[in-house]
């Protein structure tokens, strides 16, 4: 299916990734003109345009050639405060690759495309990042903004996939993240079923939490309820961190799970039963520590509740964007829409 260029613009801009499929060359270029509008529209002067045509370009041609079942997720997203990227990420069930390093290599060919290689993917991006094993397969991160880039800031590095349906063009999931002097606070809302009116509560719940995201919890699932008693309601989750990183405050209603998973650790952060917009009962906020090394997971039930890291546990190593494609890779159901957002200290 051909992604209309507005349309993408705007499932983009409600925090939704647009999927590309690929297994045609003729794939390859339809990945590339959206990208390329995509960044038009954020307003990326033409040598940025041209990073990111080669950077869509290599990696869907590279999943072409040697992936199995392999896709590119684009979205534009907030790289930093008040700086908007367009993100690819790559995502393939194998072979994976055996030898990373010779990969990485500048100028090293992945067969035929320019010549210029996951090497120079890597240097045409501003953040970018890769997880590979064989036979599972291979996870690429890249992010592309107009240069000179500003230097990273706040204590929390933020990475988020949300997918519509297959079939539907709005994702009735969203995401947002707002850091300030009071810490961090991500809230992941999910409209109840799918769709444009999904989409449409999600929005409300969005933009209510932006108006002043570290209110006391409570309140601002109050809020959140109450303006979206005119829409078909959401599951909603709200996670509060304070500035040094060593404390989460967490509440939720709906089908929103949370955890916090290191190597040592995997806590379950619950939400209660209830709709926001529809039934809200008593609400109950969490408090705990945030554990050295641990990484905070959120995501609707889009995703199978039961992951794990069997196998894959250096993926917490990674960048949060990363983390997040893997999980959407391995664990979504695909029959609804789905999110997930990953938040770790930039130190870790």
């Amino acid at each position: 299916m051909r992604h209309h260029y507005a349309l993408a613009w705007e499932v983009a801009r409600r925090n939704g990734h647009l999927a590309f499929e690929l297994d045609d060359n003729s794939q390859v270029g339809e990945l590339r003109r959206v990208a390329v509008a995509m960044a038009a529209k954020l307003g990326f002067d033409e040598t940025t345009r041209g990073r990111v045509a080669l950077v869509a370009t290599e990696l869907g041609s590279n999943l072409v050639r040697y992936a199995n079942r392999g896709r590119v997720l684009l979205a534009a997203v907030e790289s930093t405060p008040g700086k908007l990227a367009v993100e690819m990420l790559s995502l393939d069930h194998g072979p994976g690759i055996a030898d990373l390093s010779a990969c990485m290599a500048d100028g090293h060919s992945t067969g035929g495309t320019s010549g210029t290689g996951l090497g120079a993917v890597r240097r045409l991006s501003d953040e970018f990042d890769i997880h590979s094993s064989v036979p599972s397969g291979t996870v690429i991160l890249a992010r592309l903004t107009t240069r000179p880039a500003p230097p990273p800031s706040g204590p929390f590095v933020v990475g988020a996939v949300a997918l519509a349906l297959p079939g539907e063009t709005a994702c009735g999931d969203g995401w947002s993240v707002r850091q300030g002097e009071a810490g961090t606070a991500v809230l992941l809302a999910d409209g109840l079923g799918h769709g444009w009116e999904a989409a449409q509560a999600t929005s409300l719940a969005l933009a209510t939490f932006e108006t002043a995201p570290f209110d006391d919890s409570r309140a601002m699932l109050q809020k959140i309820h109450q303006a979206l008693r005119t829409s078909r309601g959401a599951a909603v989750a709200l996670a509060q961190l304070d500035p040094a990183g060593t404390h989460v405050r967490f509440a939720g209603v709906g089908n929103i799970a949370g955890r916090l998973i290191s190597g040592l650790v995997d806590r379950s952060l619950l939400s209660q039963h209830g709709t926001a917009g529809l039934r809200l009962g008593s609400l109950h906020v969490v408090d705990c520590d945030w554990p050295a090394h641990a990484v905070l997971v959120m995501h609707s039930d889009g995703l199978f509740s039961r992951w794990k890291l069997e196998g894959a546990a250096d993926i917490l190593q990674h960048h949060p964007g990363l983390i997040a494609a893997w999980l959407m890779r391995e664990y979504c159901r695909g029959r609804d829409d789905a999110s997930v957002v990953v938040v770790k200290r930039r130190d870790v």
